[in-house]
């Protein structure tokens, strides 16, 4: 007998959480190092899951456990080759509040 493939549903993320924990970055890896200084932090979503992402949008903001954060789309890189793409993906920020 063969049972039926049940297709999931898709689940969106609301893109909020709060600082679970974090990193400055001073020695940054290769094809990063325009980016040096730079925080990387773990983000508890409000959902459960953990992320670990960028911080962009910090200014003088201290960073601190428990920040509120919501997530942005940044560029991440420039490809060094002829080509010169910009590679864009997810970072986190602080909450902006009203």
């Amino acid at each position: 007998m063969r049972r039926r493939s049940q297709a999931k549903k898709p689940y969106n993320f609301s893109g909020r959480g709060k600082v679970y924990s974090f990193t400055v970055m001073h020695s940054a890896p290769a094809g990063f190092e325009r980016n040096s200084p730079y925080t990387v932090a773990l983000v508890k979503l409000e959902e459960g899951p953990v992320v670990t992402a960028q911080l962009t949008d910090i200014g003088p903001t201290k960073v601190e456990i428990g920040m509120p954060v919501e997530m942005v789309t940044r560029r991440i890189r420039e490809d060094g080759d002829e080509r010169g793409m910009l590679i864009y993906g997810y970072k986190f920020r602080p909450v902006m509040t009203a």
